[in-house]
């Protein structure tokens, strides 16, 4: 039981420093979120946002993270 408590703290702590590191990103006005290709649509009580642009900028930039990680532990 005790690795079920680490998995959660270390989940944890990853999204606590993925919340700073966002709310860091929107203090030096990088528009996460806001890039052109991501979805806004707002109504009366209602809005639905659909980050299209973003996700796919993370997951290139997060892929290239992990591949020189990976290419650096050999």
């Amino acid at each position: 039981m005790s690795d079920l408590g680490r998995v959660l703290i270390s989940l944890g702590l990853l999204l606590v420093v993925a919340g700073i590191v966002i709310v860091g990103l929107n203090r030096l006005n990088i528009p996460i979120g806001r890039l052109p290709g991501d979805f806004n649509w707002r109504g009366r009580g209602w809005s639905f946002s659909f980050p299209l642009a973003t996700s796919i900028l993370l997951s290139v930039v997060l892929s290239l993270l992990l591949w020189l990680i990976n290419h650096f532990r050999r």
